[in-house]
């Protein structure tokens, strides 16, 4: 009977997330059984597993519960594991956790992003105390607490930390965390199938609703209509929002005005580019959890701080490099020596060479000189702005291999001869005003480093 069902529910799953997605991660599973109200599944590699949990987790047990299967998790092993012991991993899992299985925020959540796991430096201290203040609970102080920043800086390590710590706090909390694309997900098929009343009521009734990678919901009206809605409901009803972006809400495109100007009125905060204090830290305490995996191996002096250097726009990257460093040095049993690190990194050294984008210059010229991002690039004339702005065309024509009109279309659609006066303007300025060739130099080192 399960196995019909699942057959259904892939069916479902081909229609909702397109051919290329359904058989590069859904065909790949073979359906196990359920038990415990637990969904087991084998798969040829965990990194599949983890893909799946993460990226498609909630629309598989829903589509199982609307099949009839009653399902609150989902368990993968790999391929070749015989079902009795991925059910007896599955047991003891929902033994050690149960709680977390029974409430909406331990369905997607990971057990490894906690707070004690988050390394925190000066690039994301802020970030780090407003996440820990929220997951105190109590009344509500920051509301909405939006988290923006790019990819891999730990927007959604901190999203799971507030809700593990609030879980811990207080099981009774009603804690919702999904993605973007989930609820646009839930919202359509709520829509579909008529169910709009027990989607608002689901919602409507958290004590706790986190939406990460909020940009997605831009350009979708009725999707931006819905979560305008419930916004305004929780917030009225005093409860906690907590949301994540890739950028500021001011710079989402087609992002509705109003849901803007709603996403602005609590805490807005940046998580910067690392720094190579903050990524050496990373690497030291990963380190200390690997050494209980790979015990004998050694570290040769200098590769942590190879690695710091070399990879420098992503921690999931740079985290990502340090697994399979560890555990191709244990698989061929020999010291990991800044020789074997290239050896083994190569790929990852390459793509990782650095490349400095125009939207990192501007973040860091408008932190530098403590004004908005869209003044800078923004129409308005005031030496305030138009300096910062000179300075930031002049990075980008030193640190990228934009054109002037590529350059000048980023800020604002100026014509490519407003990009080599700025420039010239600031080669000019560099040669007799040392404060100018001091915030230079600083600036570069920042975006360099």
């Amino acid at each position: 009977m399960t196995v019909e069902i699942w057959g259904d529910v892939r069916a479902a799953l081909r229609t909702t997330i397109g051919k290329n997605s359904y058989q590069s991660w859904i065909e790949p599973l073979e359906f196990v059984g359920i038990k415990d109200e637990v969904a087991t599944f084998a798969v040829p590699t965990t990194f599949i597993g983890n893909y799946v949990q993460q990226n498609f987790g909630e629309q598989i047990i829903y589509l199982l519960g609307r099949s009839g299967a009653a399902a609150r998790r989902l368990h993968f092993a790999p391929a070749g594991q015989s079902q009795p012991a991925v059910q007896a991993t599955a047991r003891p899992t929902r033994e050690a956790e149960p709680e977390a299985a029974e409430n909406q925020a331990g369905a997607g959540l990971d057990p490894r992003f906690t707070f004690d796991r988050f390394v925190v430096g000066k690039p994301n201290e802020l970030a780090h105390a407003a996440a820990r203040r929220v997951a105190e609970g109590g009344p509500v102080t920051f509301n909405p607490l939006f988290l923006y920043g790019g990819v891999g800086l730990g927007k959604t390590h901190l999203m799971h930390a507030i809700a593990h710590e609030l879980r811990a706090r207080d099981p009774e909390l009603n804690v919702l965390y999904l993605s973007a694309e989930q609820f646009m997900y839930r919202f359509i098929t709520a829509l579909r199938e008529r169910r709009m009343i027990d989607f608002k009521q689901m919602f409507r009734s958290v004590d706790v609703l986190m939406v990460d990678d909020v940009q997605f919901i831009a350009g979708k009206d009725s999707t931006q209509e819905e979560f305008f809605h419930t916004f305004n409901a929780l917030v009225d009803g005093q409860k906690q929002i907590i949301i994540s972006a890739d950028r500021a809400p001011g710079e989402i495109k087609d992002l509705e005005d109003r849901i803007r100007s709603r996403l602005q009125c609590g805490l807005v905060v940046d998580l910067h580019p690392t720094d190579y204090e903050l990524r050496l830290g990373i690497l030291q305490t990963k380190v200390e959890l690997y050494r209980g995996q790979y015990p004998g191996l050694t570290l040769a002096p200098g590769v942590l701080e190879f690695l710091a250097h070399r990879i420098s726009t992503n921690v999931r990257v740079l985290e990502g490099a340090l697994t399979r460093l560890f555990a191709f040095a244990s698989l061929v049993g020999r010291e990991i020596t800044l020789e074997l690190t290239q050896d083994c990194l190569s790929d990852i050294l390459r793509a990782s060479d650095r490349k400095i984008t125009v939207e990192e210059i501007q973040r860091k010229v408008s932190d530098h000189y403590n004004i908005r991002l869209s003044d800078m690039i923004g129409p308005k004339r005031l030496r305030a702005y138009a300096r910062p702005r000179q300075v930031a065309m002049f990075l980008c024509k030193q640190l990228t291999n934009r054109s002037l009109p590529e350059i000048g279309r980023r800020f604002g659609g100026r014509d490519h001869t407003t990009v080599m006066h700025g420039v010239r303007k600031i080669e000019e300025l560099r040669a007799k005003d040392s404060q100018i060739a001091d915030d230079l130099e600083l600036l570069r080192r920042a975006l360099e480093g």
